[in-house]
């Protein structure tokens, strides 16, 4: 299989992932042939990427970074939580709900377990495929790339459990904002945007008092948007002001929002996300953060085509662990962009003069990719 942005989709490729509603329920199955139609409807649901069968990448097996009995659990839980909430607006503090924090828990206790089962599990994107609620989806993403970091940094399970919890729940304030604010298209007004960054605030007082959810994670929920030098909300904290797990959470939050549809935008890719983030080194998020982040995210992802200086291009087949930015890439076009007959790989690890220069550029590769 490979990886394709949906406007480089043609009419007869079959799709080699299913396409999942918010709801977790299958849209499209795995096989389904695409008609001009389908490839519209999907762009129209925020689909961006899709995954297409292609016979010279038929070995390429691309892991979940969580099994999908988590997934589905996980969504499930957050669904149905966030909207008991969404459907009692101005809540002042309490969540209230019997067994909250035994469910979360219980999620939490799936997602470190298939994350520490995974030797140097990377940060792959969750999104591929899905036409979801934003802010469902989004809270999985978090919980679960917040995680991964936390094990990487030698976290404690005790401690991944309470990381894990607040990333799941930072936004959970959004749940008291207007879906007219929160769906809105086009650009917020100032008041709208006001009112959108009272989620932090909201979301803490929701969390502050609930029974078995460390006050920590609520702590998490209000710090999510603070940043290094004062320049975030809601309060202007700075540098050590700001709680560990809040500062993780934040930088997380930041590259899933890049790197997930939104009403008003397509996608980033990792590696563009990654770059724009390391804009911010020492000023909203921490040096060391960072590094560690760029190491444990997949940048170019698995199934994704990639282009050399050379002009030649190829699928990236596998990642190295220990140097995420040069995977390993099978080249499937020349440098004039003919199709190769027999295709070869490149670990750019050990071939270092070999530079990848473009991701997903129309061409020859966008075609011999459909069958």
């Amino acid at each position: 299989m490979r990886l394709l942005p949906i406007q480089m989709c043609r009419p007869g490729m079959r799709l080699a992932r299913k396409i999942y509603s918010e709801d977790g329920l299958v849209l499209l199955a795995e096989n389904v042939e695409l008609s001009a139609k389908l490839i519209n409807r999907l762009y129209e649901c925020g689909v961006h990427f899709v995954y297409i069968q292609d016979p010279r990448t038929a070995d390429l097996v691309i892991p979940d970074i969580i099994s999908d009995e988590t997934r589905q659990r996980a969504l499930g839980e957050i669904r149905t939580n966030f909207r008991n909430l969404m459907d009692r607006p101005n809540r002042k503090s309490g969540v209230t709900y019997p067994y909250i924090a035994k469910s979360f828990k219980q999620i939490m206790s799936m997602v470190i377990d298939d994350l520490t089962d995974q030797k140097d599990a990377m940060i792959m994107m969750m999104n591929m495929g899905i036409v979801d609620d934003y802010l469902f989806q989004h809270s999985l993403n978090v919980s679960v790339y917040t995680t991964l970091l936390g094990i990487a940094h030698g976290y404690s399970r005790d401690e991944l459990m309470t990381l894990g919890l607040g990333a799941m729940l930072h936004d959970i304030g959004k749940t008291q904002i207007s879906m007219n604010i929160l769906k809105k298209q086009g650009q917020l007004t100032k008041d709208e945007y006001e009112e959108m960054k009272r989620h932090a605030e909201r979301g803490y007082y929701l969390l502050k008092d609930e029974p078995n959810i460390p006050l920590v994670a609520a702590h998490c929920a209000y710090q999510h948007h603070e940043r290094l030098d004062g320049s975030g909300y809601p309060r202007g904290i700075k540098g050590d002001q700001i709680h560990e797990y809040a500062k993780w959470i934040g930088l997380v939050d930041s590259y899933d929002a890049m790197t997930t549809t939104r009403i008003y935008r397509g996608p980033m890719l990792p590696h563009q996300a990654v770059e724009s983030l390391y804009a911010g080194t020492g000023t909203l998020y921490e040096q060391r953060m960072l590094q560690l982040f760029r190491d444990k995210v997949a940048i170019y992802p698995l199934g994704i085509t990639v282009k050399f200086h050379s002009g030649a291009s190829g699928v990236v087949v596998d990642i190295n662990s220990s140097c995420p930015h040069r995977p390993v890439v099978r080249v499937l076009n020349n440098e004039e962009g003919e199709e190769l007959k027999v295709p070869y790989e490149v670990d750019l690890s050990t071939q270092l003069t070999t530079m990848i220069v473009g991701v997903n550029e129309e061409g020859p590769i966008a075609e011999a990719s459909g069958v």
